[in-house]
């Protein structure tokens, strides 16, 4: 008998998340089925779901959350070549037109015409099956499991970032923000070399995970302190100034401090989504040449994090501290929520017969 259940998280507004049957969907010729594995949660997610908006992307309509993900191939469509049923993969939830200027020069991340799982108005897929572009799902070496797959989302970020600021050996490397881009921002640049890691964070929590995960030095910024006060402490604890910044934050007094701190010639990225209009200082960075670039999900990472976790580089296994099945979906966004136990990264698993380890 062909499978029925097809259990899906779908938000309806503001602090409306039901659990509901959904159709079983049928791959088209370029597409694949998947039995969902494990899904993370995002704090997009979380922001939907206490907001229904992130900027101009609004929930409307009711819509399948999730796109943190991994599965198990079930079913390929007659034009697939690349995977066969029973491969695991990793899910990169955006699938570009690949027909655009953006999309032809390797920039899909910016393609206009983007599907983005669980951005509205596209559904994601915390469900028990799903389909997607077979393209776009990366299968898993045989010493990466499914809990891996699904992190390949959240890293493939970190990855993404520390590609444009260009980390290297030699590199000391500042990171505002312990939360969990700040966390996979911190994996990716020990992995390209960084030769010293400073992070900040307001919570102790957070950077306990970090200095376990490989920071040298960490603030933890107290409520008062003055921006050029934290800039000083930075520099004094790194012995000099950072040549690559990520603000992993968005929050504004982080961006002022990166443009000031980032020594001449460096690099700032900004990963972290803040308010659309900031003041910063910019001739901070304008006089010394420090070059701005922004950070908008990933292109071409996905392999990278595959090849960084299988080949030993790094691990996100420490990255994972609660999980839940999917009719325990509720609660786990509870805890996303409340922060209860201090969560890292929450997984959710939509395969029924997912057993506890």
């Amino acid at each position: 008998m062909p499978p029925t259940d097809n259990l899906t998280a779908v938000l309806h507004g503001i602090n409306d998340l039901r659990l509901e049957q959904r159709p079983i969907p049928v791959p088209k010729d370029d597409q694949v089925l998947l039995q969902m594995e494990v899904v993370g949660i995002c704090g997009s997610d979380v922001h939907y779901l206490v907001n229904g908006r992130i900027g101009h992307f609004i929930v409307e309509s009711p819509m399948v959350i999730g796109h943190e993900a991994s599965g198990t191939v079930v079913q390929v469509g007659k034009n697939v070549k690349n995977l066969v049923p029973g491969d695991k993969v990793a899910i990169e939830p955006g699938v570009p037109c690949r027909v655009c200027y953006l999309c032809k020069t390797g920039s899909y991340n910016l393609c206009p015409d983007v599907f983005f799982c669980a951005t509205p108005p596209d559904d994601g897929n915390l469900s028990r099956y799903y389909v997607h572009a077979a393209d776009f799902c990366h299968k898993l070496p045989s010493n990466m499991d499914l809990e891996d797959g699904a992190l390949m989302e959240p890293l493939s970020v970190g990855v993404h970032a520390t590609k444009r600021g260009q980390v290297q050996v030699g590199d000391s490397v500042l990171i505002l923000g312990a939360g969990p881009i700040g966390l996979v921002t911190l994996l990716s640049a020990k992995a390209m070399g960084a030769s010293k890691i400073i992070i900040t964070d307001i919570l102790d929590v957070k950077l306990q995970a970090a200095k376990s995960l490989g920071a040298h030095y960490t603030i933890k910024v107290e409520k008062g302190w003055q921006e050029d006060d934290i800039v000083e402490k930075i520099k004094s604890l790194l012995g000099e100034e950072p040549n690559k910044t990520f603000d992993c934050s968005g929050v504004e007094q982080n961006v002022r401090i990166a443009l000031k701190v980032t020594r001449s010639k460096g690099i700032v990225v900004l990963v972290g989504m803040g308010k659309m209009e900031q003041t910063l200082p910019l001739s901070a960075a304008i006089f010394r040449e420090v070059d701005i670039r922004g950070v908008f999900r990933y292109a071409n990472d996905y392999p990278t994090a595959i090849d960084m976790v299988s080949s030993g580089k790094i691990s996100v296994k420490p990255l994972i501290t609660h999980h839940y099945t999917l009719e325990q979906t509720e609660q786990a966004f509870k805890t996303a929520k409340t922060q209860e136990g201090n969560p890292i990264k929450i997984l959710i698993h939509a395969n029924p017969n997912w057993k506890p380890s």
